[in-house]
């Protein structure tokens, strides 16, 4: 993990960004404590790797798209 100043992160802003979108961990301290940490935001290929999670444990009725006469009557589409 990388620490850097607040006056050297305003000063660095772009590097320090496209370090930490390589995967680097960098906090931004104000007075020597830390108050930030820089991450990248998941890229949408993430959500892939939990496509299928819910596999084998949601079952879908046979019947599930079809509309039931009564319901069908009453909204005319009998």
């Amino acid at each position: 993990m990388t620490e850097v100043g607040m006056h050297e992160a305003k000063t660095k802003l772009s590097q320090l960004v496209e370090r930490a979108e390589r995967g680097e961990e960098i906090v931004i301290t104000r007075n020597g404590k830390p108050a930030v940490k820089l991450a990248p935001i998941p890229s949408v290929t993430a959500l892939a790797s939990v496509r299928g999670a819910w596999r084998g444990q949601v079952l879908i009725a046979d019947d599930f798209d079809e509309l039931p006469d009564d319901i069908a009557e009453a909204f005319g589409a009998s």
